[in-house]
C-alpha cells in the first residue's frame, strides 16, 4: 500500500510540518511510557502500522493525515498498547545510565564536558565494572587519578556509587528533557510528579 501524506496548513502550527517530525509517544496498557530515557517513541510508519495490526489503541492525534487510494488517517502522536508490558525493575548497567545517575556530571569536579566514566577502585586493584565502582569522570579527572585508588590520587567522588532504581533514573531524567516534546504527550510524561498545593 502507497500512503500519500495530505499538506495540512496546521500541521506546521503544531510543530508536525514533516513526517519525520511525527514521532508517536508509545504508552504501556497502564498509560505510562515505555521508557523515559530515551523517551519510548516510535516514526510515524511503525505507529501506523501497529494500529493497524491492531496492537495499540490511538490516545491521541496530529492534524498531520496519511492516506492512500482506500484511506485517510490522521497520524497517532499518542498511542497506548492493547498488551500489558512488564517493565524491568533494575535498569541495565549502560554508559547512558551511569551518566544518568550522575545528572551529566563529572563526580570529581562537576564539569558536564567531555564525560566518560572512573572505576573508583581501578581494575587493576581489583575494582569491578559494576554500579557500584563506576562513576561518572570528566576525562582529565580520568586521566589526572589514572590507576590511583581515590586516598592516593586525593579525589573522592561527590556521591558514592550506587546501583540505582528505575525511579532513580527517572527522577533524574525530568531534568534532561528530548529537545521535543508535542503538547499532545504531556499528560503521560510525568504524570507520577507530585503537585503543588
Amino acid at each position: 500500500m502507497t500512503i500519500h501524506v495530505n499538506p495540512n496548513p496546521l500541521a506546521t502550527l503544531d510543530g508536525c510540518s514533516k513526517l519525520d517530525s511525527c514521532p508517536t509517544l508509545v504508552l504501556n496498557a497502564d498509560f505510562r511510557p515505555l521508557s523515559y530515557y530515551p523517551l519510548s517513541l516510535w516514526g510515524w510508519q511503525d505507529a501506523i502500522k501497529a494500529v493497524f495490526l491492531d496492537r495499540v489503541n490511538i490516545v491521541s492525534e496530529y492534524e498531520q493525515v496519511v492516506h492512500s487510494p482506500g484511506f485517510q488517517m490522521k497520524l497517532p502522536s499518542v498511542v497506548s498498547l492493547k498488551t500489558y508490558i512488564q517493565p524491568s525493575r533494575h535498569p541495565a548497567f549502560t554508559r547512558f545510565n551511569v551518566f544518568l545517575r550522575d545528572k551529566f556530571s563529572c563526580q570529581y569536579c562537576g564539569s558536564p564536558s567531555d564525560l566518560t566514566f572512573d572505576h573508583v577502585i581501578p581494575r587493576s586493584k581489583g575494582g569491578r565494572t559494576e554500579w557500584e565502582n563506576v562513576v561518572t569522570a570528566c576525562s582529565p579527572c580520568n586521566l589526572r587519578k589514572a590507576d590511583k585508588l581515590p586516598k592516593q590520587a586525593d579525589m573522592h567522588p561527590y556521591h558514592n556509587p550506587f546501583s540505582p532504581t528505575v525511579q532513580d533514573l527517572h527522577r533524574n531524567g525530568r531534568s534532561f528533557p528530548p529537545n521535543y516534546l508535542h503538547e499532545s504527550w504531556m499528560d503521560y510524561l510525568y504524570w507520577d510528579t507530585e503537585l503543588d498545593p
